[in-house]
């Protein structure tokens, strides 16, 4: 039986101020970020100063907000921006690209991790793989809050689980919500590798590499145009899990046989 999405994105209404799903996720999400490196520099695992954290974390606050809106802008919708430029910093209605995330928190984190007295501490890699499990997190929630939005619907299709979106002809499937299922599958991979032994970079790569994988099979569902038979996610993630699995092998091949138990 097909569903009808008819969800208000918008939680509360403060007077003329909107509080939305969509936008509460990132404030959680740097909020989980910031309350999970607290855990590592309290065990020891990482040795960071309380104020090294909060530069850290408006690092990545810079760097996911200008990445993900500037990956989206050019690759998705040009001449919508262009057409309303002040809808750029509209964040909590959407329209933020994970590749461009993904870019911006790599150089966020590159430039954080090379300051002098950080560099001294924690490497760039370490740091990547203690940043991936909450971020991984909070990026399959974001795929929930994409589905609340209306935005993203996939493909127009006869399967009996698929949802009517406001604004889009035919049912569709919620890809945002398969989008959302790989994600979570992914964050708990990432736990179970987390506690084998392994090199520094290893948890980042294997993120990297699976998140491209996923996308590569989501977005044959997704709504997107195409070119040469691809999404424009399918050519970024194509392009990630290239470079991911290369440096996995070349890499961190001991790490791989040593998780799935090879004599």
């Amino acid at each position: 039986m097909p569903f009808i999405h008819n969800i208000n994105p918008v939680l509360l209404n403060i007077g003329p101020l909107e509080i939305r799903y969509y936008g509460l996720v990132y404030v959680l999400g740097f909020l989980l970020v910031y309350l999970y490196f607290k855990h590592l520099i309290k065990t020891r695992k990482i040795s960071l100063t309380e104020d090294e954290l909060y530069d850290y974390i408006l690092y990545l606050m810079i760097g996911v907000l200008a990445g993900s809106r500037l990956v989206h802008m050019i690759f998705w919708e040009p001449m919508y921006y262009l057409s309303q430029p002040w809808k750029i910093i509209y964040f909590w209605e959407g329209g933020m690209a994970y590749h461009g995330g993904l870019l911006g928190v790599t150089v966020a984190t590159y430039l954080f991790s090379r300051k002098k007295d950080i560099k001294k501490k924690i490497s760039f890699s370490k740091l990547g793989d203690h940043l991936c499990i909450p971020a991984t997190l909070v990026l399959a929630v974001g795929r929930v809050a994409n589905f609340i939005n209306g935005e993203l619907p996939g493909r127009a299709t006869s399967v009996s689980w698929c949802w009517y979106f406001p604004g889009y002809d035919g049912c569709r499937h919620p890809q945002q919500l398969y989008a959302s299922a790989k994600r979570f599958m992914i964050f708990f991979w990432l736990l179970f590798i987390n506690r084998k032994g392994h090199k520094d970079g290893f948890i980042m790569w294997n993120m990297i590499t699976l998140f491209g994988i996923g996308r590569m099979v989501i977005d044959f569902y997704r709504d997107d145009p195409t070119f040469l038979g691809l999404t424009a996610g399918q050519h970024l993630s194509l392009l990630t899990v290239i470079v991911g699995g290369y440096i996995l092998i070349r890499h961190y091949h001991h790490d791989i046989i040593t998780i799935f138990g090879a004599k």
